[in-house]
This record gives C-alpha cells, structure tokens and sequence, in this order.
C-alpha cells in the first residue's frame, strides 16, 4: 500500500538527516493517520491536498529560501502520485469526443464531456489541465 511507502521512505529520510523530506512526509503521514485514509486512493487525495496548498503558498510570493523549500516538498510528494496527462496528451486523448466538446454549449458543459470520457479511458488528470485542454480545443 501507498502508506507503506510512505513510511518507508520517511524512515530513510530520517537516516539520511534529510530534513525536508522527513518533515513533508511527517506531516503527509499525520494527515493520512487523521483522515484514516485506508486505500491507495484517500492518501493520494491527502498528497494532493498538501501538494495544492504548497503550490497557493507558492503564489503568494515567498522568499527564496521557502521557495525552494516547498519546491522541494512537493517535488517529494509527486513521486507518491501517479503520473498524469499533460495538455497535449489530453487533447490527443479527446479527439473521439471533439465535435462533441466544440458543439457544447459553454466551456463547463464540454469540460464535462472531456471528464467523462477521460475518467472512461481511466486516464489519471487534473482538472485545471483539462480546463485548458478544453479551451484550446474550443478556440
């Protein structure tokens, strides 16, 4: 499981005195253990949450030193999260649905028709990637 992981690699960041990485995975690991997240997908939900405030903070003008820390937190935490589309794939990966997507009323409708069809082929994808992928394809 994910958790193992996890753990497993808080415990050689503790070893190898990696401060960073042992702090981000120590408060990942509090949060699962809060939530009780029991599968996979729960404590790629609580990552993600983590990874999303890193990067609001991130927009908020830090300084160079905590830039390069959360950089670093949240370089540690993709590594636990599956691999997802970037804009290109996405569109690549919508062409059975573009006319569908093109004849949508509004960009929120033909996001809806590329979720549905993304989350049929299992595709692993953030939204505001899909957004975007929406809106080049409607352009």
């Amino acid at each position: 499981m994910l958790i193992d992981d996890i753990k497993a690699r808080f415990k050689q960041a503790m070893k190898a005195r990696l401060e960073v990485e042992r702090e981000i995975l120590r408060v990942a690991i509090g949060d699962i253990t809060t939530r009780d997240a029991t599968s996979d997908e729960d404590v790629q939900a609580v990552l993600r949450k983590l990874l999303k405030s890193n990067e609001e903070t991130l927009g908020h003008g830090v300084s160079d030193d905590e830039r390069a820390k959360l950089e670093q937190e949240n370089q540690v935490l993709r590594e636990f999260l599956p691999r997802t589309l970037d804009e290109v794939q996405i569109v690549e990966a919508l062409q059975p649905v573009a006319e569908q997507i093109r004849a949508a009323g509004n960009d929120g409708q033909a996001t809806g028709v590329a979720m549905k069809q993304l989350k049929s082929t299992g595709a692993v994808v953030e939204g505001k990637t899909v957004s975007a992928a929406v809106r080049r394809m409607r352009s």
